[in-house]
């Protein structure tokens, strides 16, 4: 039956309305739990997306985000990957739980940190990540660890080959299935399904791990771009011809994001949970190369504008207005309780947030006029913004509204400077003191985890032996041609008991003989055959790479060893090596048996 309002009603049909979309954004308060499903892209820039204005590539499904929910003009993350990770998990500035650092330990989040996972577990959530995890690999700095039940991916800050790659599902080593983002949206999509089908609600993050290098992508998405003629280029730094493929490579992995992304949209209109799940994508920091971004100064691992700008997109049929634009600054780090009010989540054990709530931005409510001051930090770089002006780290004023690419410093606003370099002032007395100051050891033997992976990225290597590339995170050692030389790693073993110990290698002879030892433990082992492989991963570069290429290295149990509560080194050493080298060293894997 269709309702007819006489002429004389339209303001009661008016508040009829305006109260059905207030009771929909109250659902949390009336039992009702939203599903949330959070994208976060990997070394993306500001402008690697046709909503921004590139007329180069097209995403349709994250610009659907934008068109149907919320779109946030000035919304900022770190200048780098695992900052930014922070961040969004904690609501806090990264240096305040722990993180500096992109590799060797530094990418951990302290264990006294409360994530937003830990709030919606709590809460009844399953909760899933899916992809790049970058915060720590060793439990429980894992993401099992931190209130994801669900993981699968890696937790190094990136990875040598993107096709058919070792991965890990729940902290064991598994084989990845085809190209690492579509493998990682079709492992989201079958959490997605089953818990929609056991009737619970779900908290899943894929943080995705393109277009972060290697620049490999699946040739029916890299031959749109193999000689497309690019008509966007870098306004503030001349381009290099040199790098056109690998800027070509990345503007095609953003076109694989939007399909993936474009997948899991269809299935929640599918499982018919679209209107009531919120959908966030963001990008965790500036391009990683030289290519369009709205004009902006700055690329990854700058402070200044295009280093730290990512575009925020917040979709809830059910709870915000589409099409809504909201033009206040705003941080990754107002994520977590933003998406707690949303839902209706307790955060009652955060740690004291950094964050603010956007829900009332999201809702329409008046909001009070604040000149909010964001900082932007990375390493010795501190950069300060409010809604008018950026000072760089350098102490240069911009004004943002009139000069967004950074061109001319201002010299007439001394009480602006002088304000701002305050607010950085006090940032570096707060954090800098202690922020590369990093006494913690690599966890072992965590009563709630059988496994423990130590790879080369956390290891030492002393004497002649080398790493495989400068960048440590998916790197190996080699160049292990002395009895004199070991690797070691600096650890805490948090229970007494026995592990088993596979070790994986690649060797051009058999016969080393080595001792793997913790304290008064001994583990003597013999690399009884060769496994003498290439390099791989080239085959599917579309550019050239700067970070290690891998090798299929040979996974060979080498026996027990048991290992003492408390702290100490665990050194892997050379007792005898008859042909040109040791070994080359990937990872060790110690598993529980008691």
């Amino acid at each position: 039956m269709l309702l007819k309002y006489p002429r004389g009603c339209r303001r009661f049909k008016a508040m009829i309305v305006r109260l059905i979309f207030l009771l929909a954004c109250s659902l949390p308060l009336l039992g009702k739990s939203p599903n949330v499903l959070v994208f976060l892209s990997d070394d993306q820039g500001w402008g690697d997306l046709s909503s921004s204005g590139n007329g180069d590539l097209a995403t349709p499904n994250i610009d659907s985000l934008a068109r149907d929910g919320a779109s946030f003009e000035r919304f900022f993350v770190c200048a780098v990957c695992s900052p930014t990770r922070a961040e969004f998990l904690t609501g806090r500035h990264h240096a305040r739980s722990g993180v500096y650092s992109t590799s060797a330990g530094g990418e951990r989040m302290d264990l006294d940190e409360v994530t937003v996972a830990d709030h919606f577990k709590a809460a009844g959530y399953r909760t899933g990540a899916f992809g790049k995890w970058h915060n720590g690999m060793q439990y429980p700095y894992h993401p099992n660890g931190r209130g994801f039940g669900e993981f699968y991916g890696f937790c190094s800050g990136h990875w040598g080959n993107y096709f058919d790659p070792l991965l890990e599902h729940n902290g064991r080593i598994v084989k990845g299935e085809g190209f690492c983002t579509d493998d990682f949206t079709n492992k989201a999509m079958s959490f997605i399904d089953k818990s929609v089908k056991e009737g619970k609600p779900f908290f899943a993050y894929v943080p995705y791990n393109t277009p972060h290098s290697p620049m490999q992508v699946p040739e029916e998405f890299w031959k749109k771009f193999a000689k497309k003629e690019l008509k966007f280029s870098n306004q503030q730094q001349k381009e290099s011809k040199k790098a056109d493929n690998h800027k070509r490579c990345a503007l095609a992995m953003c076109e694989n994001l939007d399909w993936n992304v474009g997948r899991m949209l269809k299935q929640l209109e599918e499982l018919k949970v679209a209107d009531d799940t919120i959908v966030v994508w963001f990008h965790d920091n500036g391009p990683n190369g030289v290519r369009w971004n709205g004009g902006m100064k700055g690329r990854k691992g700058s402070t200044d504008e295009g280093g730290v700008r990512s575009p925020l997109y917040l979709r809830w049929k059910n709870g915000v207005k589409a099409g809504r634009k909201i033009p206040q600054i705003s941080s990754v780090q107002d994520l977590l309780p933003t998406l707690c009010d949303l839902t209706g989540v307790s955060r009652e054990k955060s740690k004291p947030l950094d964050g603010e709530s956007l829900k009332p931005l999201l809702l329409g409510e008046k909001v009070e006029a604040v000149d909010r001051v964001l900082v932007n930090h990375w390493k010795d770089k501190i950069s300060v913004r409010t809604q008018h002006f950026r000072l760089d780290q350098k102490g240069k004023l911009y004004d943002m509204k009139s000069d967004p690419e950074q061109r001319t410093p201002l010299h007439d606003r001394p009480k602006a400077v002088k304000r701002l370099s305050e607010v950085a002032k006090a940032h570096r007395g707060e954090f800098m003191p202690n922020y590369y100051s990093d006494k913690r050891s690599f966890a072992i033997a965590h009563p709630e985890s059988i496994m423990t992976q130590l790879p080369a990225r956390d290891g030492k290597a002393h004497g002649g032996i080398k790493r495989s590339n400068r960048f440590p995170n998916c790197s190996y050692f080699t160049n292990w041609t002395s009895k004199d030389d070991k690797i070691t790693f600096d650890v805490e073993v948090l229970a007494t008991g026995k592990h088993k110990v596979t070790l994986y290698y690649a060797a051009k002879e058999a016969g080393a003989k080595c001792e793997l030892s913790y304290k008064e433990a001994r583990l003597p082992l013999e690399i009884s055959e060769a496994h003498d492989v290439p390099a791989t991963g080239a085959e599917h570069d579309r550019s050239p790479r700067m970070e290690s290429y891998v090798k299929d290295f040979k996974a060979t149990s080498i026996g027990e060893i048991e290992l003492e509560k408390g702290t100490g080194t665990l050194t892997l050493k050379a007792l005898e090596i008859p042909g040109p080298e040791a070994m080359e060293f990937r990872l060790l894997t110690l598993e529980r048996i008691d």
